[in-house]
């Protein structure tokens, strides 16, 4: 009698573009932008992703082209947080210090602000031409794509 032996990596493939952003923008500033340049219609979702295990909370946009069947998420990649200072227990003065600690979505990119996700089951979209579109924006600085593949961090991308 054969066996057939599936492998979990035979279900493990991925149906998303990663274009990392990096701008100085507010996170709905870049959405409004992005919705105009891109013509879609991102919105912000109700809750922010919230991590208990970092205390890290990351606001997120959504829109979901039902017609071609394509997800987009606009996620902010750096949560700042104000926490207390650990201070030696031997001072003779004691003062509570506040450091602002930052915390990133995907610590591979520390340096792109925004993560933009594009869900396409059957739809092709063409990643050079997103990427050179998203750098028509002036206030962008760069666009990048992001090799899913080689993400150690690709789980915090599961946002459903």
């Amino acid at each position: 009698m054969a066996l057939h032996k599936l492998l979990l990596e035979d279900f493990d493939e991925e149906s998303f573009l990663l274009v990392a952003i990096r701008c100085t923008l507010e996170d709905y500033r870049i959405a409004y932008l992005l919705n105009k340049q891109l013509r879609i219609g991102l919105r912000r979702k109700h809750q922010n992703l919230d991590y208990k295990y970092t205390s890290a909370s990351y606001s997120i946009y959504e829109w979901e082209n039902k017609n071609q069947e394509v997800i987009w998420n606009l996620v902010s990649n750096i949560c700042k947080k104000e926490e207390d200072a650990l201070s030696s227990s031997g001072s003779l003065f004691s003062s509570q210090q506040k450091i602002i600690r930052t915390h990133n979505l995907i610590p591979e990119y520390k340096k792109a602000n925004y993560l933009l996700k594009v869900e396409n089951e059957n739809y092709q979209i063409s990643e050079k031409s997103l990427i050179d579109n998203i750098q028509k924006i002036p206030q962008v600085v760069t666009a990048y794509s992001i090799d899913i593949n080689q993400l150690k961090s690709k789980d915090n991308l599961i946002f459903n």
